[in-house]
Formats: structure tokens, C-alpha cells, sequence
């Protein structure tokens, strides 16, 4: 069975940091580009980064350009999203999805699977 499970979330003050993880069961990354997302209630699931599936090209949205970092383990079967300088909107539950294709893509759609999610909390 094909799995992302993600984990790293929690509560963190503002300007405090984060390291998201995805790791892969059933399958491994290594053919597929690895997006990250994120939710805020009442909002619709965005696109923050993406990851080829070589690690060669990484992708960022403007609100995290800067902040974030995306980067694979291939030993490990596992995606990390590294999250410096938080703000509170930034409080979302992030997640986690594969394409097996190559290159990034930034539409929910364009990608087969999905972990479950990971609430991140920013907040003094």
C-alpha cells in the first residue's frame, strides 16, 4: 500500500522553526517530484514547494520564499520541508504529495498521493 505519512508539526512562536517530514511506505520517492501544501481553515489547500524527483530543481510560492527549504533523503525514503522565521499565517495543516513524474507541478490535481497532514501552530 502506498503511504506518505507526514510529522514535525506542532505549536511554535513566532520567529521559531520547524522541520517537517514525509516518509514513503509501500513505494520509493526517488521517481516521483514531492510537493508540499498547506491549509488554512476556510481556506483552499495551496501549493508552497516542490521538489524534483533528481532533487536537482526546487520550487517555492513567494509567502515562504526564503523561509522555507525543501530537500530529499534518498537513504531515508523521506522529504523534509525546513521552516524558518514562522509567522502566525503560517498556521495552517501542511501536507505532503507525489506525482510520478520528474518535475514539480503546483495543482492539487497534478498529484496521486497524499499524507494525512501535519498541524503547524504559530503563536505566542
Amino acid at each position: 500500500q502506498l503511504q506518505l505519512v507526514e510529522s514535525g508539526g506542532g505549536l511554535v512562536q513566532p520567529g521559531g522553526s520547524l522541520r517537517l517530514s514525509c516518509a514513503a511506505s509501500g513505494f520509493t520517492l526517488d521517481s516521483y517530484a514531492i510537493g508540499w501544501f498547506r491549509q488554512a481553515p476556510g481556506k483552499e489547500r495551496k501549493g508552497l514547494s516542490c521538489i524534483s524527483s533528481s532533487g536537482g530543481s526546487t520550487n517555492y510560492a513567494d509567502s515562504v520564499k526564503g523561509r522555507f527549504t525543501i530537500s530529499r533523503d534518498s537513504a531515508k525514503n523521506t522529504v523534509y520541508l525546513q521552516m524558518n522565521s514562522l509567522k502566525p499565517e503560517d498556521t495552517a495543516v501542511y501536507y505532503c504529495a507525489a506525482r510520478w513524474q520528474a518535475m514539480c507541478a503546483w495543482r492539487n490535481n497534478e498529484y496521486a498521493y497524499w499524507g494525512q497532514g501535519t498541524q503547524v501552530t504559530v503563536s505566542s
